[in-house]
């Protein structure tokens, strides 16, 4: 199985979770020990969104912005590919072809941001379109997807399963601005509605979370 795994700066990053970065290091290897091929986006959190308005109060413009919270989120997945070690990849994956290469090599593919204009998970779609995924899973600050914030609204509802024309309907943001915080990006529901892509959104503060989705256990919201 050919599995992307788009891990949240909200979870791992902000603040920094030594711990949990451990503990995913394991589930990849764990991954990769039952014969999977796995790539692993790692967003920029809150350090990113910190470092936008820092360049905002400088006044860099918006694709400025981008590339400053790009370095951070490649930061962090430096940081994540040292402590996989050896099944890791030779460096942070730089763009898609890249991350091709590197799968050929049976390594484990680590990237952040790519470019300006999207965010880590439009990226964490287009590797998965670019690669062939058989699956997106995000571990994000949420137990899933839920019907409004639920951050905002007590009597917010958890959703099991849904397509990607119904997710659309759910989040208040329809195009890329840098920083944007949503548990997933528009630009992304696009990009995996065209391929047809299985995605999974479950909490990233349990691990096993990871591994229970690619089981096809019950777990988080599905949408396909």
């Amino acid at each position: 199985m050919r599995i992307v795994l788009r891990l949240g700066g909200s979870v791992v990053a902000s603040p920094v979770n030594t711990d949990l970065i451990k503990k995913y290091a394991q589930i990849v290897r764990s991954l990769k020990e039952q014969g999977n091929d796995v790539v692993v986006v790692v967003g920029g959190g809150a350090l990113a969104r910190e470092f936008i308005a820092i360049a905002k109060q400088l006044s860099l413009d918006e694709q400025a912005q981008d590339e400053i919270a790009i370095s951070v989120s490649r930061l962090y997945a430096q940081l994540f590919l040292k402590t996989l070690g050896g099944i890791g990849c030779r460096q942070v994956a730089l763009t898609l072809d890249d991350a091709s290469e590197y799968l050929r090599e049976g390594k484990v593919v680590v990237m952040g941001g790519l470019k300006p204009g999207i965010t880590t998970d439009a990226v964490a779609a287009l590797v998965a379109e670019h690669v062939k995924a058989d699956l997106l899973v995000k571990g994000t600050d949420q137990e899933g997807i839920y019907n409004k914030d639920p951050r905002k609204h007590a009597d917010a509802v958890k959703l099991d399963r849904l397509s990607f024309d119904e997710l659309v309907n759910v989040f208040s943001e329809h195009k890329h601005k840098a920083g944007i915080h949503q548990i997933v990006d528009p630009e992304a529901i696009k990009i995996l509605k065209r391929g047809r892509m299985r995605l999974i959104v479950v909490s990233g503060f349990n691990p096993e979370n990871i591994l229970a989705a690619v089981k096809g256990e019950k777990v988080g919201t599905l949408v396909s």
